[in-house]
């Protein structure tokens, strides 16, 4: 957005870091080696940051968005939309994240920006789409110009950055959080030593647990195959780049958790929402294995190799599910052969 001219606040929760991103015009920490627009301010005051402002991004890590939005209320200018970059489901209560913005910032358009976007890459201005997703209401059907969805995609767009627009926010932003679990399925089992022909299972797989929670909540099966679903997963099931895919990567090759990323804490988004996401589809009765393994290993000291042997020993079941059928697997205790590669 500041390179397309818009004037942008970045809050930063450390003051010396935004002292430093004013100073130097980069974020050292985390985009090492690019020159941020002149057009992006940083500040460590809230206040100062909302002052104004016509939309707000929040980018906080999932766990920590309510007691953002508790934050920022006092500062939030009336009306104005919030976009959610960040993806996830709230644990305990089951809520999407854009249901936890409407109840504590109540009187505000929410949506969200999901997609295939690797934040060093989005900063280089590698040619980058995403979708920007908000519920439509009659009269931006009417004017979708002025919608909020189309006013912040207008804003968005320039350079490499090229953003889609999407009223299916439910859809968009279930994909954004069940990604997160997938990758780190694929990243277990690449650690583990298995190749390509694993990873394009769960990928596809995954797509479906996505689509049944999804359509499940109200959302439509068709926004999971678009950017913020399959394009997401396919990014972050791809590359340990990933968080999420590195994470399930170390688990997979025997680290223990505490030693994964060199010891450094290191916010894993799937990890939290391993145990959220399935919760909520246990809650509403649907069925999501690959989500149930990962937490088991996760969050329940399952152990790896013996809960993907399970997974993979399911019963045999219908890939269109209009062919309603289940047989027991005719060798389920046969192992996975676990370092194969």
């Amino acid at each position: 957005m500041a390179r397309n001219g818009r004037e942008v606040r970045l809050w930063a929760r450390r003051p010396d870091l935004a002292e430093r991103i004013n100073l130097t015009h980069q974020n050292s920490d985390y985009l090492p080696e690019v020159d941020l627009p002149n057009g992006l301010t940083a500040t460590a005051d809230l206040a100062h940051a909302l002052a104004g402002a016509e939309a707000v991004l929040m980018v906080t890590p999932s766990a920590t968005l309510r007691p953002m939005c508790q934050a920022i209320a006092s500062h939030l200018p009336t009306g104005i939309p919030i976009a959610l970059a960040c993806k996830g489901v709230e644990r305990g209560s089951g809520y999407l994240l854009s249901e936890v913005v409407s109840e504590e910032l109540p009187g505000h358009p929410v949506g969200a920006v999901s997609g295939p976007t690797f934040a060093h890459e989005t900063a280089l201005d590698h040619p980058t789409a995403a979708t920007v997703a908000f519920p439509f209401a009659y009269q931006d059907r009417l004017t979708p110009e002025s919608s909020p969805a189309v006013r912040l995609s207008m804003s968005l767009s320039g350079g490499g950055f090229r953003p889609y627009v999407s009223d299916d926010l439910v859809g968009v932003e279930v994909g954004g959080a069940v990604k997160n679990v997938i990758a780190i399925a694929c990243g277990m089992m690449s650690g583990a030593g298995f190749a390509e022909n694993t990873r394009a299972a769960f990928i596809t797989r995954g797509t479906d647990e996505m689509k049944l929670l999804a359509q499940t909540l109200g959302g439509k099966r068709e926004t999971v195959t678009g950017l913020s679903g399959a394009g997401d997963l396919t990014l972050t099931c791809s590359s340990t780049t990933s968080r999420n895919m590195s994470l399930g990567y170390q688990l997979g090759q025997g680290i223990a958790r505490p030693s994964c990323f060199e010891g450094r804490s290191v916010v894993v988004e799937g990890e939290v929402n391993a145990a959220s996401v399935t919760d909520l589809a246990r809650r509403l009765g649907v069925s999501m294995p690959i989500c149930e393994t990962v937490n088991a290993v996760l969050h329940k000291g399952s152990d790896l190799r013996e809960a993907f042997t399970a997974l993979w020993s399911r019963p045999i079941e219908a890939e269109p599910y209009a062919l309603d059928l289940s047989i027991d697997h005719p060798s389920p205790d046969l192992p996975l052969q676990f370092g194969a590669v």
